[in-house]
């Protein structure tokens, strides 16, 4: 197996396409797809980056994340209508899923998990899709907050703890 690892998943089919051929771990073609994602700065480009249906791993939760993420980006960042793979019945789950080990916080994550992940019944944090690289607006300070308790201004300032 030879990998080219100069180069980067451009559009969410490509990471699916190097998870299947063996080339990387969907985590690690997931995140490299993301951070180019939020590089560009681009609205069509971006939403170029998801309109292609990514093959089908043939894993239940797989297939059903992938088009978790494919509609939560593009409503994350109001890019229009999600692409219509989006809605395949095969990327629906049956039954919840939960990531393993998070017993004690199904609760939290029944209510905090987006949309596009909560209707295929995957149950995930309030931002799953977070990245370094992802750009800090208004949603990214909240949820920030929440998670750490530093108050972040802007991106040249430094993080404050609350003393409320």
């Amino acid at each position: 197996m030879t990998m080219n690892l100069n180069h980067r998943p451009g559009t969410l089919a490509e990471a699916v396409r190097q998870y299947k051929s063996g080339q990387q771990k969907f985590s690690v073609a997931l995140g490299e797809f993301l951070d180019e994602f939020y590089m560009d700065a681009d609205v069509g480009s971006r939403y170029a980056r998801v309109e292609d249906p990514p093959d089908l791993v043939e894993e239940n939760v797989f297939d059903a994340y992938i088009g978790a993420v494919g509609e939560h980006l593009v409503r994350r960042w109001n890019l229009g209508v999600p692409p219509e793979w989006t809605d395949d019945s095969q990327r629906f789950l049956r039954r919840p899923w939960f990531p393993p080990g998070v017993e004690a916080e199904k609760p939290i994550l029944l209510v905090e998990s987006p949309m596009a992940f909560r209707r295929r019944m995957l149950f995930v944090e309030a931002d799953p899709l977070r990245r370094a690289r992802m750009p800090h607006d208004e949603r990214w300070r909240a949820y920030e907050y929440l998670r750490t308790g530093l108050v972040l201004e802007d991106d040249d300032d430094q993080p404050t703890s609350n003393s409320n």
